[in-house]
């Protein structure tokens, strides 16, 4: 599993959804969830249908963070238009990483 990484830090474990049903499920009928979710490509999401509040990151192509919000559940997120992917994580979880606008992250096997 690939990890998430912030100079040199790891944060976190990732599990990627790159294709459009992974994309589509995210963290829907999850009760729970360790680790952040990347979302290629995506602008916006949502929280319909989801049973726990999450943070959500999105990010430029090269990931570097271009804006953080905590969505409640069933909820429409605003689109980023500049974002390339989204980073979705359990609500208190970016917090607990200090995760901040601009922060240039990283992906490794």
């Amino acid at each position: 599993m690939p990890w998430l990484l912030r100079d040199e830090e790891v944060l976190a474990t990732l599990e990627v959804a790159e294709d459009f049903r992974s994309r589509r499920r995210g963290l829907l009928g999850r009760d729970d969830f360790d680790g952040v979710l990347l979302l290629r490509p995506a602008r916006s999401v949502h929280t319909l249908g989801m049973r726990f509040p999450i943070d959500v990151a999105y990010c430029s192509s090269d990931l570097k963070v271009l804006r953080i919000v905590t969505m409640g559940r069933n909820r429409v997120g605003r689109p980023c238009m500049k974002a390339a992917c989204v980073l979705e994580a359990e609500a208190g979880t970016f917090g607990h990483m200090e995760l901040r606008v601009g922060d240039q992250l990283e992906i490794r096997d």
